[in-house]
């Protein structure tokens, strides 16, 4: 493997961090999953707009341009001969003292890897609803991917001890908002629905191209509204997926649907 960092493309020996870089010491930073096709990212431009949007939230300077961090995708990619899999984007403030103020000056590190094998996202889901922990819709980090993936960590543990493949995420107000690592889309009566970004979803890539593909809803999902389901499917940047079952509620026929099989042939 080859990796991008700060400019340079080493070998993961050489790829060294500094032991206080605030995206080791405080999960300071964000990232970006880039699917990979053909040897060329996809959707990059969009996965870029929202890392910029990001690193404004998070006051995190990008010191390269947009065209630069293309190139420094695509060189990557193509020194680690990867023609299908995933492409990996680290931003962290970079080093610092000791303490939570971040530096007046931050020197942020940029870490980019590719791999050939892509994860399997289209095999069906049999998800739980987390009871460990709860996505806090107040929070400016909920709409962001930021190096602090502890709630989604528990509750994918909270889903491995119920045997299942992955949990859904509630709400301060016990709505349901997302997966563990990708968007949640539903049927109801015809309609595609989605959970909106107020109610804590992230903006994902892939959710915004199925929002526009299907003319999907944003719409407040109670955990009870699965029993009236047809139909559901989980989103992200590596693929869709079926969701057939949340807890023992199966959805529709326990089968993957016709929009959620469509839209597979799209990514």
């Amino acid at each position: 493997m080859i990796v991008y960092i700060n400019g340079k493309l080493v070998p993961p020996e050489d790829a060294h961090f500094d032991p206080w870089d605030r995206g080791l010491t405080l999960g300071d930073g964000l990232f970006e999953t880039i699917r990979v096709h053909a040897g060329v990212a996809q959707r990059v431009f969009a996965h870029l707009n929202r890392l910029a949007h990001g690193a404004g939230v998070l006051g995190i300077p990008l010191t390269m341009s947009e065209e630069d961090l293309v190139h420094a995708i695509a060189v990557t990619i193509r020194e680690n001969g990867v023609e299908e899999g995933v492409a990996r984007l680290t931003l962290t403030r970079g080093p610092a003292p000791r303490g939570i103020a971040p530096p007046e000056k931050p020197t942020p590190t940029l870490m980019i890897v590719a791999e050939q094998v892509l994860e399997q996202t289209t095999e069906p889901v049999h998800a739980i609803i987390a009871t460990k922990t709860r996505r806090n819709e107040f929070s400016p980090l909920a709409g962001l991917k930021t190096l602090n993936y502890l709630d989604n960590i528990i509750a994918r543990q909270e889903a491995i001890g119920a045997r299942a493949h992955d949990a859904l995420l509630l709400n301060s107000i016990g709505a349901v908002v997302e997966a563990t690592t990708a968007n949640l889309f539903v049927a109801i009566e015809g309609q595609i629905l989605t959970p909106p970004i107020k109610d804590g979803a992230l903006p994902g890539i892939m959710r915004a191209d199925v929002i526009q593909a299907t003319g999907a809803v944003e719409q407040t999902l109670a955990p009870h509204a699965f029993a009236q389901i047809s139909e559901a499917f989980l989103t992200n940047s590596l693929g869709i997926a079926p969701l057939i079952q949340v807890d023992d509620q199966v959805i529709g026929d326990g089968k993957p649907g016709p929009v959620c099989t469509r839209l597979q042939q799209m990514v």
